[in-house]
């Protein structure tokens, strides 16, 4: 982002703003970039971006991916993109890579793997890395959110890492859970933890085809068995458990249709309303947290109250409570 852009924000947001009510890209990015910013004057800016573009009416559906690392998330996305773009919808892939631990860059670039969609005039894809937030998704994902939906898209894909039980924190971001798996992996149920499958709104077994048909079935049927021990849905939804080929496009369409009828279902009952309540409630606490402890990092001398400490605790001089306690003391 230029500095004209930092040193006039007041034209430069309403700017911003009538070029996502255009769905144009450049803005789209722009803004995107702009929330995933840590100066503290483009936070203040994107918080004044997010605040003009919050609302209630739009239409947009929020569909979560994840499964674990290998199981073809990509490949599933894109030729799922595909099929929503050629049923004229607009899709936003807001595709979370794993951050190195000495550069902090995203590693897997999604964009390159989903050379196809990208090419779409009617999707849009965003990799971003995923940092040190939790959950596989970068701390930003809910903003960008909501500018995607400001942008007319219609669909927006949040393509996690991957990273394990952690990771359900996308379910308090999105509309539709979809949970990735593979067959012939051993013992299908602890292929991944069972807390992530209890939140899962659909599980779809990937890579069904060729010689997988039959291991793919036979996890189909254990893992539905599974789902009826599980909790009640609070949409009152019935988890369905389906087949697919990402490379084959195979079982591709009827996974939109199970998601287009929990989407009406729960339009219905007003459980979608709900839910979409709670996760604003949600963001607001997370928002809390956030802010305490950028504050409390933010204190004169506080690095050098922490260097004294480390030291105390790693002689066993200072316990780890009463070190905290004198920080806040």
């Amino acid at each position: 982002m230029d500095s004209t852009f930092r040193r006039t924000p007041n034209i430069h947001l309403q700017d911003l703003i009538d070029g996502l009510s255009r769905g144009n890209r450049v803005f789209l990015s722009k803004a995107i970039t702009l929330v995933e910013s840590k100066r503290s004057d483009d936070r203040k800016l994107s918080a004044e971006l997010i605040d003009k573009i919050t609302g209630d009416n739009n239409q947009s559906l929020r569909i979560g991916i994840t499964g674990v690392p290998g199981v073809g998330k990509s490949t599933f996305i894109e030729a799922f993109g595909k099929m929503l773009t050629g049923k004229g919808k607009k899709v936003a892939v807001l595709s979370i890579d794993p951050s190195s631990n000495r550069t902090r860059g995203s590693i897997l670039g999604d964009k390159t793997r989903m050379d196809e969609l990208s090419r779409d005039p009617n999707a849009y894809i965003r990799p971003s890395a995923s940092g040190s937030s939790l959950g596989g998704v970068a701390s930003s994902t809910r903003e960008a959110i909501l500018i995607c939906e400001a942008a007319g898209f219609d669909v927006i894909i949040v393509e996690t890492v991957g990273v394990g039980q952690s990771e359900t924190v996308v379910k308090d971001m999105v509309d539709y859970f979809l949970l990735l798996m593979l067959a012939g992996g051993g013992d299908e149920l602890q292929g991944i933890k069972r807390g992530i499958m209890e939140m899962a709104d659909h599980i779809l077994i990937n890579k069904a085809d060729n010689k997988n048909m039959e291991a793919a079935k036979r996890a189909k049927k254990e893992y539905a068995n599974a789902v009826h021990l599980f909790p009640p849905n609070e949409a009152e939804w019935t988890v369905p458990v389906g087949l697919c080929s990402a490379v084959e496009k195979t079982g591709i369409e009827d996974a939109w249709n199970e998601i287009a009828k929990y989407e009406n279902q729960t339009r219905s009952s007003g459980w979608f309303e709900e839910n979409r309540k709670r996760h604003l409630i949600k963001w607001f606490h997370e928002r809390i947290h956030a802010r305490l402890e950028a504050d409390f990092y933010a204190q004169p001398n506080i690095k050098e109250e922490i260097k004294k400490r480390e030291e105390l605790i790693s002689s066993q001089k200072l316990s780890v409570r009463k070190a905290v306690d004198e920080l806040f003391s």
